[in-house]
């Protein structure tokens, strides 16, 4: 079959190649309503899908955007397995879809750069979530395309970063369970690193033991991963290894649902035995039994706030490149934080 083309379109509808090009292009303000009508209707008969290859032969842009996922550490399936990123993921490439760009979704092996996917690839921007060694980032500056970071606590003003207090948030969490009467209180997180939301989180959790005068603990300190299994395996051990021990601080919502699972394998219940918080307030922490309290960030609106900095950037429209953008927190109240 025949290709239909752009001219094929413009003949039907009766109006110009440069008509359906505005049309097609994001610019309809350039063409009455009517030509609009027209054009929309041709595109519906002839069942015309647009050429993207041609589209960046001509515009030298791909209309494609990369958006990296750590996995930096060894549960290399995190994209799936994560619904934090999940949703985030969602609200970006909705947000991309009303600027007719599309995406390529990946993930970062340990070792393994970002340089020569972009090439491959010509893309036009990128949006780069987590952390990464410093290597990393100084490749990112030689790919020479507009890139957004979300969560990212590097100190570099090249980049634009999108992400939230989670020092505070940490803090918030803590702090509610203290407010409860918890003075045993052990925190589930993933690896600490430098200059990442978890290490970030565990600050907070530190200040808030520190300024209600309760002694920080080694042994209530459960580092491993991000995941739900790590957080089954640290309920365990609190409930066989740490009795004393009444609320638990998790940094990831996904690992408070391992922590309640790993506790109740063991007989004790959340929240009449151990209150347990969480952090990110993912779309199934509303829908855990028992409904779990957590940290609120609002996932879809960092998203969506990544996208339209990038594009900005993309249409090099004039912004302050060494702003970081924080967005704001809140305590979510639920079922699983008990007052004793």
């Amino acid at each position: 079959m025949k290709r239909i083309t752009i001219k094929d379109v413009a003949r039907v509808a009766g109006v110009s190649t440069a008509a359906i090009s505005y049309a097609l292009n994001g610019k309809e303000s350039k063409v009455s309503t009517g030509t609009l009508m027209k054009i929309q209707e041709a595109v519906a008969l002839l069942n015309y899908i647009p050429d993207f290859s041609a589209r960046s032969l001509v515009n030298k842009k791909s209309y494609l955007i990369g958006v990296v996922i750590p996995e930096t550490e060894e549960h290399n399936q995190m994209i799936l397995e994560n619904p934090f990123y999940s949703e985030i993921v969602s609200a970006i490439e909705s947000e991309l879809r009303k600027h007719n760009y599309h995406l390529i979704l990946t993930g970062t092996d340990k070792g393994k750069g970002y340089f020569d996917l972009s090439m491959q690839r010509n893309l036009d921007g990128a949006i780069i979530m987590g952390i990464y060694h410093e290597s990393f980032y100084e490749e990112l500056k030689k790919v020479n395309i507009p890139i957004i970071l979300i969560d990212s606590y590097i100190n570099d003003t090249y980049f634009k970063k999108i992400g939230i207090d989670d020092r505070c948030g940490g803090g918030l969490a803590t702090r509610h369970l203290i407010e409860n009467g918890h003075t045993q209180i052990a925190i589930v997180t993933g690896e600490i690193k430098r200059n990442g939301v978890v290490e970030e989180r565990f600050l907070g959790y530190q200040d808030a033991l520190a300024e209600a005068n309760l002694s920080y603990s080694l042994e209530y300190v459960f580092e491993e991963s991000t995941s739900y299994e790590h957080g089954v395996l640290a309920g365990k051990r609190i409930a066989s290894n740490h009795p004393e021990i009444t609320g638990v601080f998790a940094t990831a919502d996904i690992v408070a649902f391992g922590i309640i699972s790993g506790l109740n394998e063991c007989g004790k219940r959340v929240p009449d035995d151990i209150s347990v918080i969480g952090f990110d307030d993912i779309t199934m922490s509303r829908m855990f039994i028992p409904p779990l309290t957590t940290i609120h960030q609002d996932i879809k609106a960092k998203g969506i706030q990544a996208v339209n900095c990038l594009i900005q950037a993309i249409q090099c429209i004039a912004s302050n490149d060494h702003e970081k953008i924080t967005l704001p927190l809140s305590l979510m109240e639920r079922q699983s934080v008990k007052k004793i």
